[in-house]
């Protein structure tokens, strides 16, 4: 089961900047225009190391990855950034709005032991070579975790929630992203409620809700720092690199949100031959253009879909008349976007070309605009699916889950080797 130990974290130095000036979303869900943004709002952003630049004239020696490599040992001798001086946790809160209520979520940020997938952590979605490979290479420059992994854990007692709960001082570090999510970190010290926090994890299976790219090439730098240093398969001495920077929220806490994301698609045929092919599947009804497509799927619930094309008057509505896969594990075949991808864009329609928007409003100005034919609409896949799938050692689609409010980048880096390592 998980290993948790506390660290010395690098922050930012907040007698220096201001957390709204340096602070970023994940690298994932920044698009080039936002990145530009970050990038003007400080020359000590987080955005230049975590998610920089390509820039004319890159080169082996000369790249986004080096460029990260010396901002981050540049912002630490300039104190931009320093590092704690003792082992601690650090308590992480998030208040934001979602469907018309204010929730809260709380967790820890700490370090996790390493481990193959599938023992004492578990993914549940599928992951890119391509995504893998960047953060294989950021990880060599600076011998760091600029973004925390984000981790699940089921623990009705709620220990560490009430000691985030109970903390009274002032925040360490305050911040609002976009959306206006208050996020705020506390630095936690006493040594009796680190004792506490462990205690509760220690027994616990950790599932990866956000960041299996990240776990993945923490596990392949691992390996091969294993490698290099000729360690020896029996070595049990804990090596800087056999731990990797995680975000753990309690399954049981009542502050997690998971959204849809639904799917864009390009190559059907004529929209009543697309509706043809899912007669047999689906009971099909049409719904008119004032109806709100998330508040109706979230009223229908489990295996209801939202189907958008083009010169359509409103939209229609598919309720997944059960019975049809073949040959899929239970545990994933009652999941609506097992479903969506084995009849509807596999079987029924065999599309190639899809992509992913969080937003029902820019599915379909996307699908208006002659970007894409039609737009599929899901529910949310709820926790408890992902606890199941994932402990059955199975892997849903990508972008099955949108774990919401997202975490932040450089609230706390975990530095694990002094000025990177050469890959």
């Amino acid at each position: 089961m998980a290993y948790i130990v506390p660290f010395r974290g690098v922050v930012y130095n907040t007698e220096r900047v201001a957390g709204n000036d340096v602070i970023a979303p994940p690298y994932d869900v920044i698009p080039p225009a936002l990145r530009e943004k970050l990038y003007e709002k400080s020359p000590f952003n987080i955005v230049r190391i975590d998610f920089g630049k390509d820039e004319p004239g890159d080169s082996d020696t000369e790249n986004k990855y080096t460029r990260a490599a010396s901002s981050f040992s540049s912002w630490l001798a300039d104190g931009i950034l320093v590092q704690d001086q003792a082992e601690i946790f650090y308590g992480y809160e998030i208040t934001y709005s979602v469907f018309g209520e204010t929730r809260t979520l709380r967790g820890i940020l700490g370090l996790l032991r390493l481990e193959e997938l599938g023992t004492g952590v578990f993914p549940h979605e599928e992951t890119r070579p391509k995504a893998k490979a960047d953060r294989l290479n950021l990880m060599y420059a600076t011998g760091a975790n600029t973004s925390p992994i984000f981790g699940l854990y089921n623990s009705p007692a709620n220990v560490s929630n009430t000691i985030i709960k109970g903390i009274s001082t002032e925040p360490y570090l305050a911040t609002t992203d976009s959306d206006g999510a208050e996020h705020r970190l506390h630095k936690i010290h006493d040594a009796s409620q680190i004792s506490r926090i462990q205690a509760e994890l220690s027994d616990k299976p950790i599932f990866i809700a956000d960041g299996h790219h990240r776990y993945e090439v923490a596990l392949a730098f691992k390996k091969e720092m294993d490698q290099k240093t000729n360690r020896p398969a029996d070595d049990a001495t804990p090596k800087p690199w056999d731990y990797v920077l995680m975000f753990f929220a309690n399954i049981a806490d009542e502050g997690l949100t998971i959204l849809p994301t639904h799917r864009l698609i390009k190559g059907v045929s004529a929209p009543q031959t697309v509706l043809d092919k899912l007669t047999s599947d689906f009971e099909i009804v049409k719904m008119p253009a004032s109806a709100d497509i998330g508040s109706t799927m979230r009223t229908e619930g489990k295996h209801a879909f939202g189907l958008y094309m083009r010169n359509q008057d409103g939209w229609y509505l598919l309720r997944y008349r059960g019975g049809k896969l073949q040959d899929i594990n239970p545990a994933l075949g009652e999941l609506d976007v097992v479903i969506m991808h084995q009849l509807i864009i596999n079987r029924d329609l065999m599309v190639n070309e899809i992509a992913y928007e969080m937003s029902a409003a820019e599915a379909v100005s996307r699908v208006n605009s002659g970007d894409f034919d039609a737009a599929f609409f899901l529910n949310a896949t709820e926790v408890g699916d992902l606890e199941r799938v994932a402990g059955a050692g199975l892997r849903m689609p990508a972008k099955s889950t949108y774990f919401y409010p997202k975490l932040l980048t450089g609230l706390v880096i975990n530095k694990f080797l002094h000025g990177g390592h050469a890959k």
